[in-house]
């Protein structure tokens, strides 16, 4: 999904967080329950909801969440939303009396969903001292973990997380190699070396189909055009809903007031005029962007994305990353941003609604094992890791015709809830068949060493979130349309310093002074 698609969803939840306020206030004693109930055969018994961005099923659960629920004595009772019917019904089940026991996975509820009804969440930290050892020595002894446990103020309210079989490089560059080989042109090392193979691709029929002036040398993929292009010159941006915040000289900044911005827009627009970038980078929507992503006859020289695969489809085998280019300052960069590629906060909340809490975080503690994590991640031993003597792990072929991507959303909680592993994990994972994971950490091995600080997964206070909310909505249109006409129309030396003070005048100040705030108690260095 696109970076301004996720920010409109993330600043819609935050404005809409509002109306929550005050809701699910009665505490459990006050309110009749199921919650954790004991059932005839003398089962607790918890509903858990849990938000999929697809109708997989029910699979997803069967595997060790449910086995290891056996095994603790407890049940689950799974309440499974649809993403799409979520945004419909989260107002009214948070203003309701029919809480479920707890909230598994982040894209549950905001941050300010939380905030904004803390009353109808219990406080974990006590819990986490007497019934999560696993957590507990986590917290310990990853700094990053107990900031992502920690909020605002000083409370643990949600579990976090941190994946398995994660890059540290995020989207990036990727070029058309049988063009270079079809053209005789050698991967471009430089950004003005770039540039001229981007030149080739236009003048010359470099797919072949013998017609000349189908080729879009650079064109829009899955990540954000305009700082991919211009990373050369320092615009290394971090994952989706961060602000456009960034890490210079150890601190933090707006990217789109930095002078790498500036030098980038100056060059894109350049390579605009030349004709190297798609005339309708910045007004085609997602379909006009996929059609020519993935032609019959590829027509993209280059574009952003994940991977290959995700990116051009069945024209994946054409595409290579693009090295880390030489910018002008003579230095290499690349997105990343493990922080939040990797982690995530909010993996799991209990409510008000839970009369066992005890039981039920005991079983999540075991979802804090590198075993429970890969199995949560891929689905159940045998099914779809082996794990060997050793103490390595197999990733096996899927059992049937589908992706091995839409196997482990199928099978397993993939992306969301409670799981951590360590630092080496990863080295000891492998891939019976191909996948987009194994290939996004083969590249990775290529890449890390140009990873620099990324604006770190930070905690805001209710406060703080409404007035990013308000701040951020203007601030973020204003940039997204200056630089639209900045790159096809030219001009940022000259109305550089009035956007400036335009910034000013919608309280980028304020803006920053919020960011950096949290930037600080994140303890981040």
């Amino acid at each position: 999904m696109k970076k301004k698609q996720l920010l409109t969803l993330f600043l819609t939840a935050l404005l809409t967080g509002g109306m929550l306020a005050g809701c699910g206030s009665q505490n459990a004693a006050e309110q009749s329950s199921t919650g954790g109930s004991t059932s005839a055969s003398s089962t607790p018994t918890f509903k858990i909801a849990t938000v999929r961005w697809a109708d997989w099923g029910e699979k997803y659960h069967e595997g060790f969440p449910d086995q290891s629920a056996k095994e603790d004595g407890i049940q689950i009772d799974w309440e499974t939303i649809l993403n799409s019917d979520w945004g419909d019904k989260k107002a009214v089940t948070l203003a309701g009396s029919d809480l479920p026991d707890a909230f598994l996975g982040s894209n549950a509820l905001s941050e300010s969903d939380i905030e904004q009804n803390k009353a109808s969440f219990l406080v974990l930290d006590d819990y986490v001292e007497k019934d999560m050892p696993n957590l507990k020595k986590i917290l310990d002894s990853d700094p990053v973990m107990k900031n992502l446990a920690t909020s605002a103020d000083g409370h643990i309210y949600g579990l976090p997380a941190k994946r398995p079989c994660r890059p540290v490089v995020g989207n990036q560059v990727f070029i058309n190699k049988k063009w270079l080989d079809n053209l005789g042109l050698s991967m471009p090392t430089t950004f003005d070396e770039y540039l001229n193979v981007l030149k080739a691709f236009k003048e010359k029929d470099a797919n072949g189909n013998g017609d000349p002036n189908d080729e879009i040398p650079y064109g829009k993929g899955y990540a954000d055009p305009f700082y991919f292009f211009a990373l050369p010159f320092g615009t290394n941006i971090g994952a989706d809903g961060t602000y456009a915040m960034a890490i210079k000289d150890n601190a933090p900044v707006f990217l789109p007031v930095t002078d790498s911005y500036k030098q980038g827009i100056e060059a894109m627009h350049k390579a605009y005029e030349a004709g190297l970038i798609d005339p309708e980078i910045f007004t085609e929507d997602d379909s006009m962007r996929d059609s020519k992503l993935m032609s019959k006859t590829p027509v993209i020289g280059s574009a952003a994305g994940w991977t290959t695969d995700s990116t051009f489809g069945a024209n994946a085998d054409q595409y290579v990353p693009l090295p880390a280019l030489k910018g002008p300052d003579g230095k290499q960069y690349v997105a990343s941003d493990p922080q939040h590629y990797n982690y995530s906060r909010y993996e799991f909340l209990v409510t008000n609604k839970c009369q066992d809490p005890d039981a039920l975080l005991k079983w999540i503690d075991g979802f804090y094992t590198e075993d429970a994590s890969i199995q949560n991640y891929y689905g159940g031993f045998d099914k779809a890791v082996k794990k060997n003597s050793d103490g390595t792990y197999e990733v096996l072929k899927p059992d049937d015709d589908s992706s091995a991507d839409t196997f482990a959303w199928v099978n397993s909680l993939r992306d969301f809830g409670p799981k951590y592993v360590g630092e080496d994990f990863n080295s000891k994972v492998k891939y019976e068949s191909e996948n987009g994971d194994a290939s996004k950490l083969a590249v990775d091995k290529d890449f890390v060493q140009y990873a620099k600080p990324a604006f770190p997964n930070v905690s805001y206070t209710q406060e703080q979130l409404q007035n990013l909310a308000t701040l951020y909505t203007d601030i973020s249109n204003y940039v997204d349309s200056s630089q639209a006409d900045w790159v096809t129309k030219g001009g940022v030396d000259k109305g550089w310093d009035a956007y400036n003070k335009q910034l000013q005048s919608m309280g980028l100040d304020k803006f920053l002074e919020i960011q950096k705030d949290a930037y600080t108690k994140s303890g981040a260095k």
